[in-house]
């Protein structure tokens, strides 16, 4: 007895569903992992840039969710922040000031970097070394647009510099390193689990 189309329709309209409501709730969950990671804040009273686990959320999302899903999670975590949900470090404005503020920059480009870090760590052999090397270039990223933006803000580059780099360069390492960890880490949980 052979199915009939209505029938395989049937069967996987509801199968369709659920994978699209599980990458969903993935996408959510990580825009909210990140949200947490950014209430760890440290403000420092030489810039007003604080250090914050922040960019290891960013990260993670990218590094664990690969480059799509870590890219539309960060890009819902800004429209959450700029729509005044306090999803932001909690040393900031909030909303959309917060967007146009000293952490501006950063936070622009956080889909950018998820996703760069996914797509790196997604093109061949997911090893340490390789989360790593897309961390490095994610935060790349990361520190390129936060400078650009503070330099706009200061009319300064060297003020830019150093309001948003080398008070954070050891920290960003150390986040690369655990980040590239978790990464290695749940993709060999993930893969025991299959």
């Amino acid at each position: 007895m052979s199915k009939s189309a209505a029938d395989i329709l049937n069967v996987s309209a509801p199968i369709r569903f659920l994978d699209w409501a599980k990458q969903a709730a993935l996408v959510v969950g990580a825009s909210l992992f990140v949200a947490l990671c950014a209430h760890v804040t440290i403000p420092l009273p030489f810039t007003p840039v604080p250090l914050t686990l922040q960019n290891f959320g960013v990260l993670v999302v990218g590094l664990t969710l690969g480059s799509r899903r870590g890219f539309l999670a960060l890009a819902l975590y800004l429209a959450e922040g700029a729509a005044g949900l306090p999803v932001f470090n909690p040393t900031g404005l909030g909303g959309v000031a917060q967007v146009l503020g000293p952490t501006g920059g950063f936070l622009m480009v956080y889909p950018l970097v998820a996703g760069l870090a996914g797509l790196v760590f997604e093109q061949g052999k997911r090893t340490f070394a390789r989360a790593a090397v897309a961390g490095l270039l994610a935060e790349i990223v990361l520190f390129a647009g936060g400078i650009a933006w503070l330099a706009v803000l200061t009319h300064s580059l060297a003020q830019a510099v150093r309001w948003g780099f080398y008070w954070f360069v050891f920290a960003e390492v150390i986040k690369v390193m655990f980040a590239a960890a978790v990464a290695v880490r749940t993709r060999r949980s993930a893969r025991s689990q299959a």
